[in-house]
């Protein structure tokens, strides 16, 4: 039994995803515009003007090829969705009348200064799939005008103080869909779907790439795609069958990554996103507003949010709408509310099995470093951990707390600070033992200045045994 429902329904669940690829990294925290880094924004899914795409090399267009299982006389919902950016500049009333540009209006509770804002458009489109097959199969052009939209500013006693001026610049698109049947045991089909801007703007003579402030209120913002099926199921591109591992690997995407995206079982919606999610990505239940903020996490956001000063509360209001819902959510926000964003356990598991057998690490030359057979958090061992006591073996010579070493930091594991240290002498300050059976050495470099401040604070450099190579024994 299949039940039937329409696109708005069926992509609920997974606009939620949507929304939040829609405005990564919108506006970032302190979240006003005169923050060094909201100087430098759209930078996912971006779909310039050809002419500009041409000359600075980005992204024109946007390619998703899936491969999908529909029934009978199925219908494919599409549904693209980007931001359309659009230039906000603040005027302020005029003692004779009329209004001036200015570069800030002081209102009682915020600051209203120029912005890119994000307006965001759909490209909806519903084709019955058999539509689609055919050398051609089908094109949608889209359109969005240029318009000019003011806004009066109002103060607290209802007076107009001013205004804001939204210019939104022309925009036109094309959406290309077309389906291929694959040969084999079951009908599959390869469904490719093309996003392209074909805006015929082009930039001023001698522009650079310094001028893409221009070319962004012509472009296509964080541009996605939402793919339905009434009746049918798409294929995970990240987990196949194994029949069809060699049809899906023939694929390409190019600037995108399709995941089966709606209710967790289904597979009749699929999400087609500039930034790489796992099949089926969910917002955590915990999180109660967007923060944009990137890949931040909520609880340090909203945290920092509350922290601002009332100025800086006042800029960020009048920086963005969605800029203020922030700060009211962080002000707004009761501490049980707070305390839900600290951490949750998703899921437990009884671990049972055989137990693991004794760790032995491999090192260079006859360097062997034991690892007993219990690991070191087992609550019935006898013998506990002890980071300032606890000695290991290396090359024959133990090491512990007090022994001096030679570093030689391997190269597959090392970043490029510590290779400064290589033929440097450390004294060991500890021996460390993780979780997953792996020992670390906690030194502090010979005739480092330092030394005695990071040993008071217990900030050391760390080192695996066969990175170090041991001396006399102190």
């Amino acid at each position: 039994m299949t039940t039937t429902t329409t696109p708005h329904s069926r992509f609920a669940v997974a606009r939620q995803v949507a929304d939040a690829v829609l405005l990564e990294g919108y506006v970032l925290y302190p979240y006003r515009a005169s923050a060094a880094k909201n100087r430098l924004r759209w930078q996912f899914g971006v779909l310039v003007p050809p002419a500009w795409g041409r000359a600075h090399e980005e992204h024109v267009l946007q390619q998703t090829e899936i491969l999908m299982e529909p029934r009978g006389a199925a219908t494919l919902a599409l549904e693209l969705r980007f931001l359309h950016a659009q230039r906000r500049t603040v005027q302020q009333a005029a003692d004779g009348g009329g209004f001036t540009e200015v570069a800030e209006l002081h209102l009682a509770d915020r600051v209203l200064v120029p912005w890119d804002e994000g307006a965001e458009e759909r490209v909806e489109v519903s084709v019955p799939v058999a539509e689609l097959l055919g050398d051609d199969g089908v094109t949608f052009p889209f359109r969005r005008p240029a318009r000019v939209d003011p806004e009066p500013v109002l103060d607290a006693a209802g007076r107009t103080v001013g205004r804001l001026v939204r210019r939104t610049e022309e925009i036109e698109g094309v959406l290309r869909l077309r389906a291929t049947e694959l040969p084999g045991a079951y009908r599959v089909l390869r469904l490719r779907a093309v996003v392209e801007n074909t805006s015929p703007w082009t930039p001023p003579p001698g522009a650079g790439p310094a001028d893409r402030e221009a070319a962004l209120p012509r472009s296509l913002v964080a541009a996605h795609l939402l793919l339905g099926l009434d009746c049918g199921s798409f294929l995970s591109m990240t987990d196949p069958p194994e029949w069809a591992r060699q049809a899906v690997a023939a694929c390409e995407n190019r600037h995108t990554w399709p995941v089966l995206a709606g209710e967790p079982g289904r597979a009749d919606v699929v999400l087609s996103s500039p930034i790489i999610l796992e099949d089926h990505p969910a917002i955590a239940p915990e999180s109660l507003g967007a923060m944009y903020d990137a890949t931040e996490i909520d609880e340090i956001l909203a945290l920092r949010t509350a922290a601002l000063t009332e100025q800086e509360k006042r800029e960020a209001r009048g920086t963005d709408p969605r800029a203020a819902a922030v700060i009211d959510l962080a002000d707004s926000m009761p501490p049980e509310v707070l305390e839900r964003l600290h951490g949750a356990v998703r899921a437990l598991r009884e671990v049972t099995g055989p137990e693991q057998p004794p760790l032995l690490a491999e090192l260079p030359s006859e360097d062997v470093v034991f690892r007993p057979d219990t690991p070191w958090w087992d609550p019935a061992r006898a013998d506990t951990a002890d980071p300032v006591r606890d000695r290991i073996t290396v090359g024959g010579v133990p090491v512990g707390p007090g022994s001096r070493v030679l570093l030689r930091p391997g190269l597959r594991r090392t970043d490029a600070q510590d290779l400064f240290l290589r033929g440097r002498t450390a004294l060991v300050e500890a021996v460390l033992h993780d979780v997953d059976g792996g020992v670390h050495l906690a030194v502090t470099v010979e005739d480092d200045p330092g030394a005695d401040i990071r040993r008071e604070q217990g900030r050391f450099l760390y080192f695996q045994p066969d990175e170090v190579t041991p001396l006399e024994d102190a």
